[in-house]
């Protein structure tokens, strides 16, 4: 199996983890981090009385009497988050070019060039007898003023605008990178300042962009469409398809068979779902009721980390018999109580290793299903603010869910479910690593007499 998961999973995903544009997405994943959480926040503190109706008249008296000042923030992070990720991811990708083709290309100005793109490809456009006009239109279900679709505020510049952002980044970068290779720049003299000399060294780059971005939405709109429609039928099908069970299976087998060889499954495999998990969670913050949202994976799956080791790590801290599990339990208690368990993985180790393979792919799979089907049968609201990651089992999941406590009490379950699955396999290898021990003792005895 070990050979098996090398050969065919260890050397695609490892390349595909070195990809330029899948480092750029991780770096943009984790820099998103801050502002989705700050803004969940306000939303959490909006939808408490929801949970609680006892608070309602409290709330009516205090918080929601300034509930749209404090939302701003909520609207200012969740509600323009494709900013923020293209912003980041292009300044990634330029640097990552600027260091490996040695070119001398200004990540700030990627950034830039970047939310110039994806900035063009915002309004709404129309062909009407042969003229490409701003699309204009009130009415008591959608609002487009000179082609700018308000939701909350701005409808593309939220999570549905992320993957519109990365395309366009990409495109706007590597046509910045081309023109600074090929020398398509204007050279200013030495003299000139720094800060002068790169704006005029951008200035032909950008009108190459302006133009290579004018023909694509003038092509789309003359085929009735544009470049938000057309992402969203495939990224749609994509995320239909994590939306289901089979295709939650699939990630988090995928995440452990990686674990499992020694490459890190998380940040690979959640670095392709952080701007669905996002879209998700937005969406659900308007009523819809998506499984896989927002810190689904932390909260309910891999509660203790990676394969959900903290029924795991408690047992062997307190109750393992091998003095090796029980050294390396106490060690890695508090960090698995933070859903961090790289001293396990790799202590115990984990990691190639045969004995505990089967429950490190089963526990979290088993999680996923009970967190899966308690949300989609809408036993348990789904998630739809972002809490820290590394957030105690159920305080994750209460928060995230907006105060439902039924989420904290199926967060423990999933716990107790995982645990329930490692407990023969470990009593095994603790067993195991025991009669060694005991072997290891008498041989030094033996030699010492």
């Amino acid at each position: 199996m070990f050979n098996f998961l090398q050969k065919y999973l260890m050397g695609p995903m490892g390349k595909i983890a070195q990809l330029k544009i899948v480092r750029a997405v991780m770096a943009a994943g984790m820099a998103s981090i801050p502002f989705t959480i700050v803004g969940s926040m306000f939303l959490v503190l909006n939808v408490l009385p929801v949970s609680f109706p006892f608070l309602e008249g409290f709330f009516n008296a205090t918080f929601f009497k300034i509930s749209d000042l404090y939302m701003i923030a909520n609207t200012m992070t969740m509600g323009i988050l494709s900013v923020y990720f293209a912003i980041v991811f292009a300044y990634e990708l330029t640097s990552i070019e600027r260091d490996e083709q040695n070119i001398n290309v200004n990540p700030l100005m990627g950034a830039l060039l970047s939310v110039f793109a994806f900035f063009m490809c915002i309004p709404e456009l129309i062909l009407d007898g042969g003229k490409i006009s701003l699309v204009s239109s009130m009415t008591d279900t959608e609002t487009i003023v000179s082609g700018i679709r308000m939701g909350a505020f701005v409808d593309r510049l939220g999570t549905s605008g992320i993957f519109t952002g990365i395309i366009m980044s990409i495109i706007a970068v590597e046509l910045y990178c081309m023109c600074v290779k090929r020398n398509w720049i204007i050279k200013m003299p030495d003299v000139v300042p720094p800060g002068v000399s790169r704006s005029f060294t951008a200035l032909i780059p950008t009108f190459v962009i302006a133009f290579v971005v004018m023909i694509i939405n003038g092509g789309l709109v003359a085929l009735g469409t544009d470049i938000f429609k057309m992402i969203a039928i495939p990224f749609s099908f994509v995320t239909n398809l994590t939306n289901t069970w089979l295709g939650i299976m699939v990630i988090y087998f995928l995440i452990h068979a990686l674990w499992i060889v020694g490459i890190h499954g998380a940040n690979i495999i959640t670095s392709f779902l952080t701007p669905i998990v996002l879209a998700n969670m937005a969406a659900n913050a308007n009523g819809a009721n998506f499984p896989l949202a927002g810190e689904f994976n932390n909260s309910y799956v891999t509660v203790g980390g990676s394969g959900a080791t903290l029924g795991l790590i408690i047992f062997i801290a307190f109750m393992a018999k091998s003095d090796q599990l029980k050294v390396l339990g106490k060690a890695s208690l508090v960090p698995g109580i933070f859903n961090i368990n790289e001293p396990i993985i790799f202590g115990m180790p984990i990691v190639y290793n045969p004995y505990l393979a089967i429950p490190f792919f089963l526990a979290p799979m088993a999680s996923a299903s009970l967190a899966y089907f308690a949300i989609k049968l809408e036993i348990v609201r789904p998630m739809l603010a972002q809490m820290p990651w590394p957030s105690p089992v159920g305080l994750g999941a209460f928060v995230g869910s907006g105060g439902d406590w039924k989420a904290a009490v199926l967060a423990v379950l999933c716990a107790v479910l995982a645990f329930a699955i490692w407990f023969p396999f470990i009593k095994f290898y603790d067993n195991r690593l025991l009669e060694e021990e005991k072997v290891k003792a008498a041989e030094l005895a033996a030699n010492q007499a």
